[in-house]
């Protein structure tokens, strides 16, 4: 029997595997908390901006510094899954986590701020432990939906926004933040480890080397669909880490407000996901990617408008006129765009879920590389923009140029009808 016969017989099993479910909520609820905890900076960076004295760039550096650790670690996580089996890994980094995140109650330097952040980021990575650990409990017709459910853990951005100011708010300071997330993050791990489960048959027989798996960034298919994430997942923890910046000095609101407006975005972002994964299944990837990104980018179209006084002059005399984004409008479309993303998400992973079976974990985790490196790049990218042309909307704009790049990819990689032309050595692969 070929490897993906057996892989396929492996997913026939789990269908009537009742501990299948069982899975796919206990690892979602732990992906929640993890979410949760590597976008924690979105909000202490706040008072720590006032504290320290940073500047819009070094805001968006602190903020996104767990985001490039958690990125860089997806990659050999993902494979070690693939070796090792999902459960094990997923509690291991989540106990990793517990000391750093505790440890940031002492930290009282920008560069210790960066370099425990950097520990605090392992938990970011959860994400490519939980896809394919998650993804080998279904058959493939219900991998788009499965995925979709578990990656509704991103929702953990907004429930920090929602946690995370009620606790500075209660206690006075930012440090109560960190204990009261190492604390859950212990809880999680534990409760995970038994309510989980393992099936040594989801663990791939005689996998390849370290080497080989990585071979994967060779195949163009994968950066097409790393150039997608970066868009979607990357722009939505981007945003996500940016925006109760974005409300408080763009819109003057204090924290407690700025975050409740951002979890707007957040929260459909997350909890959305689900139905991307079950449009997926049914309309099928390419079709739902195409649709998703148009509305991102038509969305970014107005919010990269600045805000603009300029006076015409007429017969009657001088008439002058201001556009800007209300926050109420403002926030419609970032409802908007976090809905879209949050389709768009679950729709790249069932590409890779489609296009690859044995190694789901290596190339899920180079595509979730990718766009965990765009959610690090981009907040930093915001506030050198922010800072060299005085403009808040240039963040949008850059998002803007980023989809666009997306949208053209993707139209000259499929045929009209959807197909996509494979490359010839990957169909030789194949056979």
């Amino acid at each position: 029997m070929t490897a993906a016969g057996k892989f396929q017989a492996t997913h026939d099993v789990s269908t009537a595997d009742p501990r299948a479910w069982r899975v796919l909520w206990s690892s979602t609820f732990a992906f929640t908390i993890c979410f949760a905890i590597w976008m924690m900076f979105a909000i202490l960076g706040i008072p720590l901006k006032t504290q320290l004295g940073l500047s819009d760039t070094e805001f968006g550096l602190i903020a996104a510094t767990p985001v490039l650790s958690g990125s860089l670690a997806r990659v050999p996580l993902g494979i070690c899954t693939d070796r090792f089996g999902g459960r094990i890994v997923f509690f291991l980094t989540m106990l990793a986590t517990v000391i750093p995140v505790w440890m940031l109650t002492y930290a009282t330097q920008f560069w210790q701020f960066i370099a425990l952040g950097l520990l605090v980021g392992l938990a970011g990575a959860s994400f490519s432990v939980g896809t394919p650990y998650v993804a080998r409990w279904f058959p493939k017709d219900r991998q788009g939906l499965a995925m979709g459910i578990f990656g509704a853990g991103n929702a953990g951005s907004a429930l920090t926004k929602f946690v995370a100011p009620i606790l500075i708010v209660t206690a006075g300071t930012w440090m109560i933040v960190p204990k009261v997330y190492a604390i859950a993050m212990l809880v999680t791990a534990i409760l995970f480890w038994m309510t989980s489960a393992s099936n040594p048959a989801h663990r791939v027989a005689n996998p390849p080397s370290f080497a080989s798996q990585l071979a994967v960034m060779k195949d163009r298919r994968a950066w097409r669909y790393s150039q997608y994430c970066s868009v979607v997942f990357g722009g939505y923890v981007g945003l996500a880490l940016w925006l109760p910046h974005y409300y408080v000095n763009h819109y003057g609101f204090h924290i407690e407000q700025a975050a409740l407006l951002a979890a707007c975005f957040s929260l459909p972002g997350g909890v959305l996901r689900a139905i991307g994964g079950w449009l997926s299944d049914r309309f099928g990837a390419q079709k739902t990617t195409w649709i998703v990104m148009w509305t991102v980018l038509t969305c970014f179209f107005f919010l990269s408008y600045p805000d603009s006084g300029f006076i015409v002059q007429s017969t009657r005399g001088p008439l002058a006129f201001h556009i800007a984004l209300s926050p109420t409008v403002f926030t419609i479309l970032m409802f908007t765009v976090g809905i879209a993303m949050a389709i768009g998400k679950a729709s790249v992973f069932k590409f890779v879920a489609d296009e690859y079976t044995g190694n789901i974990g290596a190339v899920s985790g180079v595509v979730g590389l990718a766009g965990g490196l765009a959610g690090f790049a981009l907040p930093i990218l915001f506030g050198v923009l922010a800072d060299l042309t005085g403009v808040s909307s240039t963040c949008f704009m850059l998002l803007f140029g980023a989809t666009a790049v997306s949208l053209i990819w993707m139209h000259f990689s499929f045929r009209p009808h959807g197909a996509e032309v494979p490359p010839r050595a990957s169909l030789q692969s194949r056979s």
